[in-house]
């Protein structure tokens, strides 16, 4: 077996996850994925854990997607009951084909959403992570062989996180007692929020792996302005491409995708809460150098910074303030590298992707 991968699951187990013996974990996986999921099966076992392993694809998924009517589409009892009875979740991601449910009916992404609303609350109630096995349909994807890609995947995940976690702090100290927050990139981002209030998160490889960001919650009515996220994005199966939002008083009020809008459309009307963001987060993972469809890694990725229509993360609102509500949770990404800045308060704390204290 590769010692990345030998790496990469003593990470999961011991750095994101801590799992120890009498722990009831869920270790969810791809076929394509097996060399990881066993080896972290075998870590669970030597902690003393008890494990139930889901093996899973992405061509089964679709095809149930694909015959159910919406009106069928409801909360799985099985899955709530297992994810409330564990203490750890483990999602270990790898695709045969990332365009695989490009074929579903956006209208059923939106009903299978509302309908595991409970389940994604219970397994953030747990100690979870999610992470990526290099599989081939991947690497395709981020149009790099099979080789480079993994040498990318391992290079972003094989870090020692504690390093990671105390550069980002410099950021967390920063946006921690912030109000304020202005994004400015080329001509057709400038938009500000306030953030007062709400605390900023250091993602250092615990719940997504690799981690790389540092992240908050803005309030959800205090967005105004307007965003061009100029990178895509792969949504319901779909990519998306040249997203523009328009905020006022926090809500989306103008739109437009260059790129299966119908789909953006789609996500905008699942329900209230999808039209305000939940997320401000600026990557800094410099491991992560290219862009390669794959969310997990681009949205930590140097030089940029990403939003999230819909969910906000309760660790990211403040006691006093009130999260933003909705089954949708759909990052976007805009290139923060040139002709762009980050003011806080008044202060410009990046320029052109560089930090006041790089």
């Amino acid at each position: 077996m590769d010692e990345r991968v030998r790496e990469h699951a003593r990470i999961i187990v011991d750095h994101s996850t801590d799992v120890s013996a009498g722990d009831e974990v869920i270790l969810s996986g791809h076929p394509r994925a097996s060399d990881l999921v066993t080896e972290v099966a075998r870590l669970c076992g030597e902690r003393g854990a008890n494990l139930a392993i889901r093996m899973n694809g992405d061509r089964a998924r679709s095809a149930y997607q694909r015959a159910i009517d919406a009106e069928n589409v409801s909360e799985s009892a099985v899955s709530l009951a297992s994810i409330e009875a564990a203490d750890v979740v483990i999602r270990v991601r790898a695709d045969e084909n990332t365009f695989e449910s490009s074929d579903v009916d956006p209208a059923i992404n939106a009903a299978f959403a509302r309908a595991n609303e409970a389940v994604q609350d219970a397994m953030l109630e747990t100690r979870w992570v999610g992470t990526q096995y290099p599989a081939p349909g991947n690497a395709q994807a981020a149009e790099m062989s099979t080789a480079a890609y993994e040498d990318f995947v391992w290079g972003a995940v094989n870090k020692d996180w504690d390093d990671v976690r105390e550069y980002q702090s410099q950021l967390v100290e920063i946006l921690d007692p912030a109000d304020q927050v202005h994004v400015v990139s080329g001509d057709e981002t400038d938009v500000t929020m306030s953030i007062a209030g709400n605390p900023t998160q250091n993602d250092f490889g615990e719940k997504n792996l690799p981690g790389g960001e540092v992240f908050t919650a803005p309030i959800a009515d205090s967005v105004e302005g307007t965003v061009h996220f100029d990178k895509p994005l792969m949504a319901q199966g779909r990519e998306i491409r040249d997203v523009s939002l328009r905020f006022e008083d926090g809500e989306v009020v103008e739109y437009s995708a260059g790129k299966n809008e119908a789909v953006l459309d789609s996500v905008l009307d699942t329900d209230p809460g999808a039209k305000r963001l939940g997320e401000l987060g600026i990557g800094m993972n410099r491991d992560i150098d290219q862009f390669t469809y794959n969310m997990l890694f681009d949205e930590k990725m140097g030089d940029t910074v990403h939003m999230a229509l819909g969910r906000a993360y309760d660790d990211t609102v403040g006691d006093e303030n009130e999260g933003n509500d909705s089954v949708v949770h759909m990052d976007m990404i805009v290139d923060m590298s040139e002709d762009s800045f980050i003011e806080v308060d008044g202060e410009r704390i990046q320029e052109d992707g560089t930090f006041v204290f790089e």
